[in-house]
C-alpha cells in the first residue's frame, strides 16, 4: 500500500484541484429573458425600504439584460444608519444599526459560497476621506468587495426566498451604495494559485519521500 501511497497522494489533489476548479469557475452561460423575467419576479418580493424599491428592480433589470457572462466585482460602500430603518415587512428587531448588519454578516456566508462567491476585500474607514469630502461620499462604516462568478448568481441569490428574511437586516441597518465592476487588474486567477500551491505541496512531499530512500541506501 506504502509503494502506491504517492500516486494515491497525487490522486486526491488532482481531484480537489477540479472540483475547486469547477466550483470556482462561471456556470450557465448569459441570462436569457424568461431566467430574468423569473429572476426579478422573485426579487420583488423581498422586502426591501420602499421609498428604494422601484428604483433597485429597475437597475437591477437593466443590468441582468446587459449580461456579459464575466465575473463580477461588487463595491459595497456601506453607512450606518443612526437608528434602525423600520417599515413594512421588517422583523422584530431591537438591536442597533450596526448590531442588524452584523446578522447579516454572520447569516449571508453560506448563501455566498453556494454560488461560488465570497468576500474578495473587507476594510473599515480609518478617517475622513482625503478628498470628496460631500457627506454622501463620506464617513462610510465598512467597504467590501465581493466577488461573483457572474451576475447570474448575484440576481439567483437576490430570489432565493431564504435570502429575503436575510438581506432584509442590511436594508436595516445600513444605507448602502452597491456598484457592480469588473476586473481590470486584479490578483492571479485563484484556480491558479490553488492548482500551483498542491501541485507545490505534491512536489515538495515527493522530494522528502527521495531525500529520505537515498539516505537509508
Amino acid at each position: 500500500m506504502r509503494k502506491y501511497g504517492f500516486l494515491i497522494l497525487g490522486v486526491v489533489f488532482l481531484g480537489l484541484f477540479v472540483s475547486f476548479w469547477f466550483w470556482y469557475s462561471p456556470i450557465g452561460g448569459k441570462l436569457t429573458r424568461e431566467e430574468i423575467d423569473r429572476y426579478i419576479a422573485m426579487t420583488e418580493k423581498v422586502a426591501a425600504p420602499p421609498d428604494a424599491k422601484q428604483q433597485m428592480i429597475a437597475n437591477l433589470r437593466a443590468w441582468c439584460e446587459a449580461d456579459d457572462g464575466k465575473p463580477v466585482y461588487m463595491l459595497n460602500l456601506l453607512r450606518d444608519y443612526k437608528q434602525l430603518k423600520k417599515y413594512s415587512g421588517t422583523p422584530d428587531f431591537n438591536g442597533t444599526p450596526e448590531e442588524a448588519n452584523k446578522v447579516y454578516e454572520k447569516k449571508v456566508m453560506p448563501f455566498l459560497l453556494k454560488r461560488a462567491s465570497f468576500i474578495a476585500y473587507y476594510g473599515k474607514p480609518v478617517a475622513k476621506n482625503l478628498a470628496g469630502f460631500a457627506p454622501e461620499v463620506n464617513n462610510f462604516s465598512e467597504v467590501l468587495i465581493v466577488r461573483y462568478p457572474n451576475r447570474r448568481a448575484f440576481v439567483d441569490m437576490m430570489a432565493d426566498p431564504a435570502y429575503a428574511p436575510v438581506v432584509v437586516y442590511k436594508f436595516m441597518g445600513t444605507e448602502m451604495s452597491i456598484m457592480p465592476t469588473e476586473s481590470i487588474a486584479y490578483l492571479p486567477d485563484m484556480r491558479l494559485v490553488v492548482g500551483g500551491l498542491l501541485l507545490f505541496i505534491y512536489m515538495a512531499i515527493g522530494w522528502r519521500r527521495a531525500a529520505r530512500r537515498k539516505i537509508s541506501a
